[in-house]
């Protein structure tokens, strides 16, 4: 029976360590944790979607998003990319960046549109959906700076190395 004790007691020991960090309750980042990004003076939330799963999912069934919230998309690897609006519910403008955090790139998408909206560059890195106009009524065009420390911080909040993903700043 003490044995069964000492079982029990250690297994509440380990419990509560993986329950403390700083001295609270562990809080982890995931797919629907909001990120501030400055690109260029304006400052924006955004989740990322770094893995597959993420990124297909991207907003799918959202129903409306904030003024000012989006969703970066990451990759890997620099290439051509392509999205499309299958489930998706509000009209979206998507900003494609190269991996120097430079927007290149700004192309309307619409609700439940199956035809891919494609890059005409072979070297982006990121792409940002932002709610159909914000790009437009913000003054972001193409040349404006995505801050990349910003997306390195979010990177490292996720669990991940930002050079993995391209993310190379001060």
């Amino acid at each position: 029976m003490a044995e069964f004790h000492r079982i029990i007691l250690l297994f509440g020991v380990v419990l509560l360590a993986g329950c403390q960090e700083d001295g609270g309750a562990r809080i982890q980042a995931d797919s629907e944790t909001r990120f501030a990004f400055k690109l260029g003076e304006k400052t924006i939330e955004a989740r990322l979607a770094i893995h597959e799963k993420e990124r297909m999912k991207g907003l799918m069934h959202v129903e409306s998003m904030p003024a000012d919230e989006g969703m970066l998309f990451l990759f890997k690897e620099a290439s051509s990319q392509g999205f499309w609006m299958m489930n998706t519910l509000i009209p979206l403008d998507i900003g494609y960046f190269t991996s120097d955090g430079v927007l290149r790139e700004v192309h309307r998408m619409y609700p439940k549109n199956l035809e891919s909206v494609r890059s005409k560059r072979s070297d982006i890195q990121y792409a940002l959906e932002m709610n159909q106009g914000w790009y437009r009524k913000n003054g972001i065009h193409p040349g404006t700076q995505l801050n990349l420390s910003d997306l390195a911080k979010a990177l490292k909040a996720r669990g991940e190395v930002p050079g993995n993903w391209g993310v190379i700043s001060d």
